[in-house]
């Protein structure tokens, strides 16, 4: 999915911008950059992170930075921070979100004269420069981040660095936060706020959907107000968001502990032992354990000193094995024991197989597995931390095929808890992982204990509903007719 982190100063802020970003290393899977505003102007870097923390690949080039302006992000794909030249004049830029229209917005800027993308892999756009190209066809610069909002659908999030200060500006529906932390002679702007209270920030405010502000070492100036509506991912709190951060004001660990309570109340089951799969499960097994007072234990040992995050790997032979590798059975704690596990989610399903048969061959007499959410039938459409090939790579989605289900026509009662069809896909999954037992969290248990109102979140992953089908409406059809018109071409 990817993360930022801008700061405005006083002082050198190239320290701040280092680890600020580096707090966001969970987030981004491949590529890292940094950019600084000095003296001499704008001084960029960006390295691949596939295989190296950002830490170690960026500080040999700290003593190269010198500025009070600068940003760093992390990313999933694309290179970034950008360098643009423009009528704004220079600037930097950097986004999170994912452009479910990039192809029909990248053809619309090339529909122009003299327009041309630089930044390609192969046929793939680049999705900040795309974006920077749609802020390029507006008379000032927030015209420009109000023109990328209006255009994407999806999200999108924008950091710029220019002369002038660092211009922030939240996705349209709030799907990702954006924060404003506030120290002594400095600003910043960050996607996780727990890289603040070791930097010495405190939290100033959070934007609201669509809010662009303007961040100098004065202060913060608003450019263009907060929207009404909002949607911001659920899964932040369940799974990919940082247990010390707050979105909206709710801690992401005091969420999963309410989650791990939800789930401990909806169940009766007989178990010796709670644990949660580390790391994300774990905040929701501590809340289950307390709930049904039953202890905690950690029956799996997580090593990480060389072993970088499982979902790194494209590939997902090596996704598995590193997922294998870092993870490290206590057989004490397994063997003639019926173990509970909570886990945040169940995506495919491959990795956890091979858990579960670890923890049968360590001497389990029972295995349980509770996750914190629904079943995932949809893959996201506006982040990209769930994106897969295909659809049908969810385990949610294989037991509806393997069930002879219609996609098109019963998906709404696959995921309806109340439904019968819904207890053949659970028991399907159940099956194929070979647990003794199987239970998803209910969607409004979650929703309850994540504690924003329903209306706040998004939650198409679970049950293919969102703002997004009316809100964007308009810019969806745009999108389509302008995605025939290039395929026709």
């Amino acid at each position: 999915m990817g993360g930022f982190f801008g700061v405005v100063g006083k002082d050198d802020c190239v320290a701040d911008v280092f680890y600020g970003a580096d707090y966001h290393s969970h987030l981004g899977t491949s590529r890292g950059g940094m950019v600084v505003r000095g003296a001499q102007g704008f001084k960029r870097n960006i390295h691949d992170i596939s295989d190296t923390p950002f830490r170690t690949k960026f500080e040999p080039d700290l003593y190269k930075h010198v500025g009070r302006m600068g940003l760093g992000v992390i990313s999933d794909y694309e290179d970034q921070p950008m360098l643009v030249g423009s009528h704004h004049g220079r600037y930097a830029i950097a986004t999170v979100g994912k452009l479910d229209n990039l192809e029909a917005l990248a053809r619309e800027v090339l529909s122009g004269k003299a327009a041309h993308y630089s930044e390609m892999k192969g046929n793939e756009f680049n999705q900040t420069e795309v974006v920077a190209s749609l802020i390029d066809r507006q008379d000032t610069l927030v015209d420009g981040l109000q023109y990328v909002h209006q255009k994407v659908v999806g999200s999108c999030s924008i950091l710029l660095l220019t002369d002038d200060g660092i211009y922030a500006s939240r996705d349209r529906l709030g799907r990702t936060p954006v924060v404003i932390g506030r120290k002594e002679g400095a600003l910043a702007a960050t996607l996780e706020s727990c890289a603040f209270p070791n930097l010495g920030y405190e939290i100033d405010r959070e934007l609201g959907p669509g809010e662009i502000v303007r961040l100098t070492a004065e202060g913060v100036e608003q450019l263009s107000p907060s929207g009404q509506q909002m949607q911001i991912c659920a899964f932040l709190w369940i799974y990919y968001g940082f247990p010390a951060s707050s979105y909206e004001g709710v801690n992401v660990e005091e969420a999963r502990y309410r989650c791990g309570a939800a789930l401990a109340r909806a169940d009766d089951t007989q178990v010796d032992i709670v644990a949660g799969v580390p790391d994300s499960g774990v905040g929701h097994a501590i809340g289950y354990a307390r709930e049904a007072g039953v202890p905690y234990a950690r029956p799996f040992a997580k090593y990480t000193p060389t072993w970088p995050r499982s979902f790194m790997p494209q590939e997902q032979r090596v996704r598995d094995l590193v997922a294998r590798m870092k993870l490290i059975p206590i057989r004490a704690l397994m063997a003639g024991r019926r173990l509970l596990f909570c886990e945040d989610s169940i995506v495919r399903g491959t990795q956890l197989q091979d858990v579960i048969r670890r923890i049968f061959d360590s001497g389990a007499r029972e295995v349980h597995m509770r996750p914190a959410c629904p079943p995932l039938v949809y893959t996201c459409r506006f982040l990209n931390f769930s994106r897969s090939r295909s659809e049908l790579d969810l385990a949610g989605r294989k037991a509806i095929a393997e069930l002879g289900g219609d996609a098109e026509k019963d998906l709404g009662r696959y995921a309806d808890s109340a439904a019968p069809e819904y207890g053949s896909m659970i028991e399907k999954i159940r099956e194929r992982l070979g647990l003794t037992s199987l239970r998803y969290q209910k969607l409004d248990d979650m929703i309850e204990a994540i504690g924003l109102p329903r209306e706040k979140l998004c939650t198409y992953c679970w049950n293919g509903e969102s703002l997004y089908e009316n809100a964007c409406e308009g810019c969806a059809a745009e999108s389509r007719e302008a995605e025939e018109v290039g395929a026709g071409s």
